[in-house]
């Protein structure tokens, strides 16, 4: 497994889904590619260039260590993901012919927001004969089956909350807090006896 596509509906919902394990990829020499399907402009603050979450999210994966080149930004309108599904599936058969990747992560499909339930639906369409592991996000999620995990280093949740950080005009979520973040990975690690780790749904596995 050494190409990975991280399908993110909105900019920073692939930090807060998988950061750690991007990051523990990236330190392993896997090749990961980064898709956010909207930069979320319509969610900012007052006040906030239009532009704010795509530089946002620009600084972020560089952190991760994501190279700039692998990372691409649709401009999907928030919450209406489900009028262009089918536009959006077809980006994501281009994306399966261009870049062949082994292993996608995406939202889970018990994930409630709509634009996220849109990304999983036509990924699961999309990619069907390749690996896939659905990232959580506990605050969407009223059902997760935590089935599969990633052990991961301090160092990589201190990434992950490092580029977190660049997301200042969302400072603001709950789900941004630091104690929260580490807190989370701590959990995940205490069920498989390691400090840390990220936790994900096993949609598919190909071995």
């Amino acid at each position: 497994m050494e190409r990975v596509l991280v399908l993110a509906p909105h900019t920073d919902d692939g930090e807060l889904g998988c950061g750690g394990t991007i990051a523990k990829f990236v330190e392993e020499g896997k090749e990961v590619f980064y898709i956010a399907f909207s930069s979320a402009r319509q969610s900012l603050p007052p006040n906030y260039p239009e532009d704010t979450l795509v530089k946002e999210v620009k600084a972020a994966t560089k952190i991760l260590g994501i190279k700039r080149d692998n990372l691409i930004i649709f401009d999907y309108d928030v919450r209406k993901f489900s009028y262009v599904r089918q536009d959006i599936l077809e980006d994501m058969i281009r994306l399966k012919r261009d870049l062949n990747p082994d292993l996608v992560l995406m939202p889970s499909p018990n994930d409630l927001h709509q634009d996220h339930q849109t990304v999983a639906n036509e990924a699961l369409r999309a990619y069907k004969e390749i690996s896939i592991m659905a990232y959580e996000l506990p605050w969407n999620n009223i059902i997760f089956r935590t089935e599969g995990f990633v052990p991961l280093e301090k160092r990589h949740v201190d990434i992950k909350m490092k580029a977190l950080r660049e997301y200042k005009s969302q400072q603001h979520r709950t789900y941004l807090n630091e104690d929260f973040i580490y807190g989370l990975a701590k959990a995940r690690g205490t069920q498989i006896k390691r400090d840390y780790a990220e936790a994900f749904e096993v949609i598919r596995w190909i071995l």
